[in-house]
């Protein structure tokens, strides 16, 4: 009687066969898990690097903050914040905006004269999202707000009471100008000294047309990840 030769049956081989396919496919899976593990902690660290480094320049502009007679040093309508800053040779406008959940800086050309600086200030105020130099600098923002601090507490940038604050300085101003007009009245003043005070007066209403710079700026931005809120406080102007 002839013994059967040594080996596996076809059965056995397709068994072993399936075996190891479910093998291979349970270590693929783990595989594939750690690789999308790293993937999602390689971009939420790169999202957290640059994040860091949008704060630390929002922080720059703000300590570079130039207040000027002709535009006002920072200015938020709810949906960009333009703040004129030095440089080295000279001021530009930097607006930070948030278009389409995608917060945006953009930075004008340097300015040396007055009238450069009041063109880039209106230049900023017609930004539509593609011009040069008009920078994406992270997505998936929610919203934002940002705060002053004036006096004793934080207050909504876009609030009147910084229009107030401004409207209380010019009745100020406009009442000293009256009473000295009075005092040049009463000691039969020349009208040298009436054209002085017509020129104080014109300084006070001048006043109105500006807002006081606050001495603080807060920030306030919902993300994904919650929410991030960073204080800067302002540099006291040179007279």
């Amino acid at each position: 009687m002839r013994r059967r030769g040594a080996g596996f049956t076809l059965v056995e081989v397709l068994v072993a066969l399936l075996i190891m396919a479910v093998i291979a496919g349970m270590g693929w899976q783990g595989v594939s898990a750690m690789a999308r593990a790293r993937e999602i902690a390689s971009a939420a660290s790169e999202r957290a690097l640059r994040l860091s480094a949008l704060v630390g320049q929002w922080e720059q502009d703000l300590a570079a903050v130039y207040d000027s007679p002709q535009v006002p040093g920072l200015s938020f309508d709810g949906a960009a914040l333009r703040i004129v800053r030095r440089v080295d040779d000279g001021v530009v406008v930097v607006v930070w905006s948030l278009r389409e959940a995608v917060w945006r800086r953009w930075a004008s050309a340097v300015a040396t004269r007055q009238a450069d600086l009041q063109q880039a200030w209106l230049a900023s105020q017609q930004l539509q999202g593609t011009e040069a130099g008009q920078l994406r600098l992270l997505d998936s923002v929610r919203d934002w707000q940002v705060y002053f601090w004036r006096g004793q507490g934080w207050s909504n940038a876009q609030s009147s009471a910084d229009v107030q604050l401004v409207a209380v300085a010019a009745a100020v101003s406009a009442s000293s100008a009256s009473a000295s007009a009075a005092a040049g009245a009463a000691g039969g003043a020349s009208s040298a000294g009436s054209a002085g005070s017509a020129g104080a007066a014109q300084a006070g209403a001048a006043v109105t047309q500006r807002l006081l710079l606050p001495t603080g700026v807060r920030l306030v931005i919902e993300l994904p990840e919650g929410r991030i809120q960073r204080d800067v406080m302002l540099s006291p102007q040179l007279p």
